[in-house]
């Protein structure tokens, strides 16, 4: 995959980003998402490449979203599948929270995994604890291996985990195995991220959230020697049928990192609003300031961009 689309990619990332940003903390998510979708659709069109969506905010009917099956680019150039979320996080945003991003991954073509709108349960970590993961295995048990495997205490750790009611037996098992927890509202995308990256402090991500987000996170993990472990939960009949539809006929299958994401993959993030790897959008006199990141699998190459846009000089947001 052309290594010059990534930086093709952050640009649009940005122009979703700089667009979201500008809802922060004003209580609306959604107009912050409907501003990152169309800011992230109108740069797609500058680029030279034919791609399709096939992780997005729903089908066709769902437009004016970023939807499944949508032809995004020029198209001519490569073609490359694009799992996308505009703006990962309305609600964060919509709060003036933190861990709000604009991503995108993208693959070469039938590199992702075709993931229904539902949810997936999660075990993520990063590059010390990789292969060390079990997710038909106990809490409890991954927790001890995982420790080990990055030479820590099991109190030492940190667990990263969704604050939602469903994960009230999951939490009570990480205190009572003795770890320590950091509940989040919203984004389990950076949240997988942030366990491949020592600085934050999170050893490993544990729960259930969206299976899109899920193949957006493992492109980042395989760009950064992470490791991840996911299985669909169904709560009716109709989702059953939806998977049928996307080509998943085994239910109770266990999708391994290169399930997820194979091949040469990439992953492109702008920070909307502040988080524990990527500064939010911070707007100046003349223009704004973003930061992003842009990885690559085939090299292991990480980027980290710090970006001014003068909007004398370029339109409003920058793209």
């Amino acid at each position: 995959m052309n290594r010059n689309l990534a930086l093709e990619f952050v640009r649009v990332t940005e122009a979703a980003a700089l667009s979201a940003g500008r809802w922060t903390g004003r209580g609306e998510k959604n107009p912050a998402d409907q501003a990152a979708v169309t800011a992230m659709r109108s740069a797609f069109e500058s680029i030279e490449f034919d791609g399709l969506v096939v992780i997005g905010e729903g089908e066709m009917d769902e437009a004016p979203m970023l939807y499944i099956g949508e032809r995004v680019g020029k198209g001519t150039g490569p073609r490359i599948d694009i799992a996308c979320d505009p703006l990962e996080g309305t609600t964060i945003t919509a709060k003036g929270g933190s861990e709000a991003i604009a991503v995108i991954a993208a693959a070469e073509a039938g590199g992702f995994l075709h993931a229904p709108d539902m949810y997936m349960n999660k075990i993520a970590v990063g590059r010390a604890a990789a292969g060390s993961i079990d997710i038909t295995k106990s809490v409890t048990w991954n927790l001890s291996e995982v420790a080990r495997a990055s030479g820590k205490m099991v109190e030492d750790m940190m667990v990263i985990i969704l604050d939602r009611p469903r994960h009230k037996e999951l939490i009570a098992e990480v205190r009572a195995a003795g770890a320590r927890i950091r509940l989040i509202g919203d984004g389990d995308v950076s949240a997988a991220v942030a366990t491949a990256q020592e600085d934050t402090g999170v050893d490993i991500l544990l729960g259930s959230g969206g299976a899109p987000e899920g193949v957006i996170a493992a492109a980042a993990l395989r760009c950064l020697g992470g490791d991840m472990q996911a299985q669909l939960v169904f709560s009716d009949d109709a989702e059953r049928s939806r998977a049928r539809t996307m080509g998943i006929d085994d239910f109770d299958r266990v999708y391994k990192l290169h399930d997820l994401a194979h091949g040469n993959v990439m992953f492109i993030a702008t920070g909307v609003t502040e988080g524990s790897f990527l500064e939010g959008v911070r707007y100046t006199g003349r223009g704004a300031m973003t930061h992003s990141i842009v990885m690559r699998s085939e090299t292991g190459t990480v980027r980290d961009i710090r970006t001014k846009h003068h909007f004398d000089q370029k339109p409003r947001y920058g793209w």
